[in-house]
Parts: structure tokens; sequence; C-alpha cells
């Protein structure tokens, strides 16, 4: 067995053989769950009040878009029948070639992403250790991010069995953590206050797009973490556990932001959430920072190694990963010690979802077309002889199923570093994310108008 709890997983993206496969459906709710037990969503919750929602309102938006995990979750379908990663499979919808930029753009996300949850972590543990009397300053700071980078990275090296082991575990804590903070912030939320501005499109397009913009970065990810899975694994299943692993943290932290937001200025969420809190439970508070942002990273970070290898680089998954460890920690030395780029760096990853809203339009729509079969020595075919080279390496349905989506994403995308021209003309409305419903519906129009599409055996 080459997958096993604190033994340093040998396989990357080649095929898991059946029998290697492990594990059960239960297993996604833990990662899922564990995983999204971060404080991110209470910052999304409270700006959904600034965005001029009132509490029901924004809580409406906090749990719509926590179904977006449905999705998500039964993308993973496509691991257990192929054993690969999600960015091998998604060769099938745009070529070995097409395939290729959404791979560099998903390891850019993804080391982004762990960045920002490592910057996030290392702060929160420097104010824990100023609170415990401990040395600070830039010694502080250096030794807070030494421990940040180290629990991500020695748990996402080791490999899949332990990033589920730790994940599973790791929620238990924070779980409980968590409950001690909702006991805090809910009594007193005003869930009589008016909006504090009309919302409008605009204030609910906003919402709708900080909340549904966290299911969606995990959208290149499902199959990695199903791979390992057996091929008789049911959809249902499969669906309804990791779906509500992810609904039920993201919509527990994202109602404790709308809450908070009720009774404090959150504008620094960490201190106004904090400002709720007795002094007893402020470190544990930071604590709770910390270790949602390190099980965020690891699922980014261990992901980010699979995708060096779907780029083509041969190299092995551990040496993928130490790589991508390592530049985590220049670009959070740089955020941390240079100069502050974070939330420059947490605009430009929010504008790539004129990006991924549409290439997940596409995968979903090519996955329920051949309704999850693929050819799967052809994804691992990197010449013509392979089914999904197409023409040249690229599948003219789905790159131009992928344009379109960025395309309508581009011109109605409100954001701090762009904004599309139909913004204005429509209210103010950001509809970025349903550049994901126009690519996958020109994809299946594209593919049915083409030729009866024929699912691989």
């Amino acid at each position: 067995m080459s997958d096993e709890v604190f033994r340093v997983e040998t396989r990357g993206i080649d095929p898991i053989p059946d029998g290697e496969r492990h594990g059960s459906a239960k297993d996604l709710f833990w990662l899922w769950f564990g995983s999204n037990l971060t404080f991110t969503y209470v910052i999304n919750g409270a700006l959904a009040v600034a965005f001029g929602l009132t509490f029901w309102q924004a809580t409406a938006v906090v749990v719509i878009s926590g179904l977006a995990f449905f999705a998500i979750s039964a993308a993973g379908l496509s691991g257990v029948r192929t054993g690969t990663a999600t960015l091998v499979i998604s060769r099938a919808a745009f070529g070995v070639r097409g395939n290729l930029p959404a791979g560099v753009l998903n390891w850019v996300v993804g080391i982004g992403y762990t960045v920002v949850n490592t910057v996030v972590g290392t702060l929160a543990l420097e104010v824990f250790f100023a609170e415990l009397g401990l040395p600070d300053g830039t010694f502080g700071r250096a030794v807070a991010l030494f421990i940040t980078l180290a629990l991500t990275f020695a748990v996402a090296m080791w490999g899949h069995a332990t990033v589920q082991f730790a994940e599973r575990w790791m929620a238990y804590a924070l779980a409980a953590g968590f409950a001690g903070l909702l006991a805090f912030v809910l009594p007193g939320t005003d869930t009589s206050a008016p909006a504090t501005a009309a919302p409008g499109l605009s204030g609910w397009s906003l919402a709708f797009v900080i909340m549904l913009a966290a299911p969606f970065s995990y959208l290149p990810m499902p199959a990695d973490y199903t791979r390992y899975l057996p091929r008789t694994t049911s959809l249902r299943s499969l669906t309804w556990y990791g779906a509500l692993g992810g609904f039920l943290s993201s919509v527990a932290l994202g109602i404790a932001g709308v809450a908070a937001a009720t009774r404090t200025d959150m504008s620094d969420a960490v201190a106004g959430a904090e400002s709720l809190l007795p002094g007893w439970f402020q470190p544990l508070f930071l604590a709770l920072v910390l270790g949602g942002s390190v099980t965020n990273s690891i699922i980014t970070l261990y992901s980010s190694s699979l995708n060096l290898q779907v780029l083509g680089i041969p190299w092995s998954r551990t040496k993928a990963i130490a790589v991508s460890a390592a530049v985590t920690a220049l670009g959070s030395l740089g955020a941390l010690f240079l100069t502050d780029f974070t939330s420059g760096l947490l605009s430009f990853l929010s504008l790539l979802i004129i990006v991924f809203a549409p290439w997940g339009g596409v995968f979903l729509a090519d996955m329920l077309l051949r309704r999850c079969r693929y050819d799967d020595r052809a994804l691992h075919a990197a010449g013509p002889e392979g089914a999904y080279w197409y023409r040249s390496g690229y599948h003219p349905a789905g790159v131009a199923a992928l344009l379109a989506g960025i395309a309508f994403a581009a011109l109605t995308c409100d954001s701090e570093l762009w904004t599309g021209p139909l913004v204005a003309p429509l209210g103010g409305a950001d509809l970025t994310l349903l550049g994901s419903v126009v690519s996958g519906l020109t994809y299946w129009a594209l593919v049915r108008r083409v030729t009866a599409y024929a699912p691989a055996a």
C-alpha cells in the first residue's frame, strides 16, 4: 500500500490501481469540513452585510452559496472513475495542450492562496506569542512563520492519507473552538437592523461573488482527494458526504461573520471578532485563526504538487511539493518582511474567477455529457495517439466555450483591478460567476451539434 498515514505517498498523477484503492465516501466529509473551518468565511459573511444586506438577506446568501459544495463534491466522481487528478481529467474537455493554461493558473492560484493563509496564520500566531509575553518583533514573526509553514508542509509532504487523517483530527479541535466562537458571537445579533444602504442588484451580486468564490476555487481539486476511493463508491454517498462537510463549516462560519457585523465594526475582521469575545477566549480565538489557515493551506499545497506534474514537469510528487513549498515560503517572507502585498494578491486571485468560473462550467458540462466515463489511458497520452489530442492537442469545442465564458465574465466583472463595460448598464451588478453557465451551455451546444457524444467505456 503506497498511501498510508505518516508514510510518504509515492503516487502522483499516475492512475491508482484497483489493488491500492481504499477508504470510503465518509472520509470526504472530514476533508471538506476541516479544510473549510477557516476564518475566511467569517470575513466573507461580514462583507455581505457591508454590501448593504440585512442579517436575514446575508444569511440567505451564505446558505445558498454553501449549496455549491454539492457540485464540487459530485465532481469528485471523476477521480473515482479514473484514479487520477482533476487537472488530468480536464484534458478530455480541453485537449492535452489546451488544458495547460488552466494548469498554470491553478498552480498560481493554489500557491497564492497558500501564501495568503500562511500570512494570516503567522500574524495570528505572532499576536498569540505577544499575549503570552514571548518575544515579538522580527524574531517572533520569523518563528511564527516557521511554525506555520512547518505544520502545512509536513502534512502535505506525507501525502494523501496523512492529509485526510490530519484534516479529520484538526476538524475535531477546530469545530469545538469555532462552536465556542458562535456561542459568544450569535447572542445579541441584531436581526431586525435595516440595511445600511439599499443593496440593489450590485450588493446582492457582490455578496454572492464573495461567498461563491471559495467553493468555485475548489473545482480543480475534488478528484485529487477521491482518486484512491474504490470504483464501487456511489455518486450519491460521495456527493452527500463531501457536500455536507463543506456546507456545514462554510455556512456556520459565514453566519458568524454576518452576526458579528450587526454588532461591531468588522472592517478589521480579526480585531472586530476579538472584541466580542471574553479575554480568556481570545488566545484560543487566535489559535483557531491559525488552525483554519493551516487546514486550508494543506489541501491547496498538496494539490499544487499534482498540478506541476500535470504541466509535464518530470518531477516526483515529493519534489514538486518541495518546490511549491519553497515558493510559498518566499512569497510569505516577502509579504511579512518586505512589503505588504497581501491585499493586492487577494485582489489578483479574486480576479482569476474570470477564468476559473468558465473553466468549471466546461469541466462539469463535459463530465455530465460523458456520464463520468473516460478513456483512462488517453488521459495520460501526451501525443496524437491519444483520444484527447483532438486537433494538435486542442479541443475546439472546449477552448471556444472557455473563451465565450471568459468574455462574458470579463464584461460583467466588478473588482478592484477590473470593471467590465457592462457593469454600469446592469446597475452595478457583478455577474462574473454566470460565466460558468455561459461556458457550460456553449460547450454542450457545440459538442452536441458536431456529433453525438459517445462516452468512453
